[in-house]
């Protein structure tokens, strides 16, 4: 008798690629809404904001996808983890339809009333960012969502004029508080398990794996020197990688655990029948939310100027 697929391998990068997807792209989303109100005015809010009402609600597929594909393929971890943080997730989603509102209705309020969506905009995406910092911080302390340093370098490429300038300048700032978050991170996360200490520093680990921190500072520095030269692509192509490496490194930490540190993805997973089921509406579904996905932001590219908007 032959034994059964093993298909949590796939289902995991599947897993884990909706939640990379999913943070990275609703990360410079909601960064925007959060350094929204420190715009340089009223026009500079409206250009901030059209720069992602293409796109914001595509982005959250993602989130969908991620919880979905914890619910079908590993339903142990489910039950485990979403009672743990389910007061932050349920702040979190009722921020972003708050958010969500305000997108929509900004731009049909009268001049008088605008500023109240402005503050709705804002603090929904703060609550949700923070809300998201919870949640990920139960999952293993201290990692966070660093937002508003996405929102700098997306509005560099896609502003320009005093707009772009006022970015550029929060850009700098918010990459050294990424840096150092992803210094205490770094410096922290080992000292919670022992396991995850020995992975990192035990020979050879420590030689297999030191290209991670080595490739992380380089593009730290690379990414310092693109906002410096007034490059406008290559700050937000650097900021994908460095969050890319940010998302290794943690991989690294917890695997092969997704309830960490007790709960391997093999014990959590459902039976490979319901995996290979669910696994055909999958591969289907897939391509197409990344289809979709890349129209998007390729119909959308470009600069966004005021008086331009989409709605």
């Amino acid at each position: 008798m032959t034994a059964p697929l093993d298909f949590v391998p796939l289902w995991t990068l599947i897993l884990g690629f909706g939640v990379f997807m999913y943070v990275l792209m609703d990360g410079f989303d909601l960064g925007v809404g959060i350094l929204f109100r420190r715009a340089p005015g009223d026009a500079a809010r409206d250009i901030m904001m059209n720069s992602v009402a293409p796109i914001w609600d595509g982005n959250e597929t993602w989130l969908v996808l991620g919880g979905v594909a914890l619910l079908a393929a590993f339903p142990l971890a489910f039950a485990i983890i979403l009672p743990a943080v389910y007061f932050p997730i349920l702040v979190m989603l009722m921020s972003l339809i708050f958010r969500g509102i305000a997108f929509e209705l900004r731009f049909k309020a009268a001049p008088s009333a605008r500023h109240r969506w402005d503050a709705a905009f804002h603090y929904g995406s703060l609550v949700a960012t923070l809300a998201q910092g919870f949640v990920l911080g139960a999952f293993v302390q201290g990692f966070r969502v660093e937002g508003r340093f996405f929102a700098g370098t997306w509005l560099i490429m896609k502003t320009e004029g005093t707009l772009q300038d006022w970015a550029r300048r929060q850009a700098r700032w918010l990459l050294v508080g990424v840096l150092l978050a992803m210094a205490a991170v770094s410096l922290w996360t080992p000292f919670l398990q022992p396991k995850i200490m020995a992975r990192w520093f035990s020979w050879p680990n420590i030689a297999l794996l030191s290209p991670v921190p080595i490739v992380t500072v380089w593009l730290a520095l690379w990414l310092w020197r693109a906002i410096d030269r007034r490059a406008e692509f290559l700050p937000f192509l650097g900021t994908i990688a460095l969050f890319t490496m940010g998302y290794v490194g943690l991989a690294i930490s917890l695997w092969p655990n997704i309830v960490p540190h007790s709960i391997s993805l093999w014990d959590a997973a459902a039976s490979p029948r319901s995996q290979a089921f669910l696994l055909v509406g999958t591969l289907f579904l897939l391509p197409v939310i990344v289809g979709y996905t890349a129209w998007s932001y390729w119909v959308f590219r470009g600069k966004v100027r005021a008086g331009g908007g989409y709605h």
